[in-house]
């Protein structure tokens, strides 16, 4: 872990397994235990079951806990084959596949178990009814009608899973800032009322001063976060560093990237190796514009790279759960948060007045995990360099 802008802003990097300095389950259970009245959690999935016993703790501490989950992770898709085994009838199959446990890699039925203890534990739990993706991953702490000492918003790129805590790669950000608070809940109570993906586009984002630290909230589809990351990239004056799990080559993001590269900008990152290696990945459009790709290497535990991240010189860090696809732009559940600025004549209501300092230790920060995912990784060389 590592404090930021007084205090106001922790970062952590995961898993502790794979050489980077966190391990997110832990950090993610510490955080439910901190609350002391509400907790308004929205998540992809949720198979952890440490972090599952934190929230059916906090329940018996007298905490409210809302939630909201991606349902293809609690439904499965077709009815079961019941196919009769020895001394089984049609029948007797047919009642074994209603209602035994799955088994095989692709089970559901942690997650399943895991939402029975929290229905039978009086958590309030609701499922999205999105015909596309569920991305979120962020829980809100103690904000509710009104601020409290322990009121915080946690987000990142991990999900509440096993995988993504211990053999994915993976960060978090912890904000303790009301106003951080009240935008993710004006988020999650629109979720609650129903309305999920695209719908009206509400208010235009805006900066708030952290400790010197201007952070910026947007959430897909609405405020095409893409938009905002390219906005971005456009102030790198020396280089951008990125990691990302899918990187799609119709994201626009990735033409961003190789006129950066173009104009003499040092561009370089790390992306997973089996998302990377699609047809549709940017990766061979990006190698062959003499951008640097790593892809980390497979085994020893390791199983994706599952960030959304990328640092723009000593100012700019944007995270959270957006991958650079096209249909987390246009229609998927998701957030980022942009951090810093390059400017430090920003007026307040840009989030100013801007700690180049703070801001730098904060790209610093991040950029160290991604340079050491390169160097623990191999370099992708697609093209025919000439």
């Amino acid at each position: 872990m590592a404090d930021f802008a007084g205090g106001k802003i922790e970062a952590f990097v995961g898993p502790a397994e794979l050489g980077a300095a966190d391990r997110l389950e832990d950090r993610i259970v510490e955080f439910i235990e901190g609350a002391t009245s509400s907790l308004d959690i929205a998540v992809q999935e949720l198979d952890s079951e440490p972090i599952a016993q934190a929230i059916l703790d906090a329940r018996y501490r007298g905490v409210s806990v809302r939630m909201v989950l991606e349902q293809d992770y609690l439904l499965t898709s077709k009815v079961p084959k019941a196919v009769p085994r020895d001394g089984e009838d049609e029948a007797a199959a047919r009642r074994r596949v209603q209602w035994n446990d799955e088994t095989g890699s692709r089970s559901l039925e942690a997650n399943r178990r895991i939402l029975a203890a929290l229905l039978r534990c009086a958590v309030d739990v609701k499922a999205d009814y999105n015909p596309e993706i569920f991305h979120q991953k962020f829980i809100i702490r103690d904000f509710r009608e009104r601020a409290l000492p322990t009121s915080a918003i946690l987000s990142g790129s991990a999900n509440f899973t096993h995988t993504d805590c211990h053999t994915n790669l993976n960060h978090l950000v912890v904000f303790h800032d009301t106003r951080i608070c009240r935008e993710y809940l004006g988020e999650f109570i629109q979720m609650r009322a129903g309305d999920f993906g695209r719908g009206a586009h509400g208010k235009v984002p805006r900066a708030y001063n952290v400790g010197g630290v201007p952070v910026k909230v947007l959430f897909a589809p609405d405020h095409t976060p893409e938009l905002e990351i390219m906005k971005q990239m456009l102030k790198a004056t020396e280089r951008v560093d990125f990691a990302i799990f899918t990187f799609a080559g119709s994201s626009g993001i990735d033409d961003a990237m190789i006129a950066l590269a173009a104009a003499g900008r040092v561009v370089t990152g790390a992306m997973d190796p089996g998302q990377g290696a699609q047809k549709w990945a940017a990766t061979r459009d990006l190698d062959q514009a003499r951008i640097e790709l790593y892809f980390p290497r497979r085994g020893n535990g390791f199983r994706k790279l599952h960030h959304k991240l990328m640092v723009i010189d000593d100012s700019v860090v944007i995270a959270g759960s957006f991958n650079y696809t096209a249909p987390a732009n246009q229609y998927n559940d998701e957030n980022i948060f942009v951090l810093g600025s390059p400017y430090p004549g920003l007026p307040a209501r840009e989030g100013g007045p801007v700690d180049p300092a703070a801001c730098a230790e904060l790209a610093g920060y991040f950029r160290t995990e991604i340079q050491r995912i390169e160097r623990a990784g191999e370099r992708v060389r697609l093209a025919a360099h000439v």
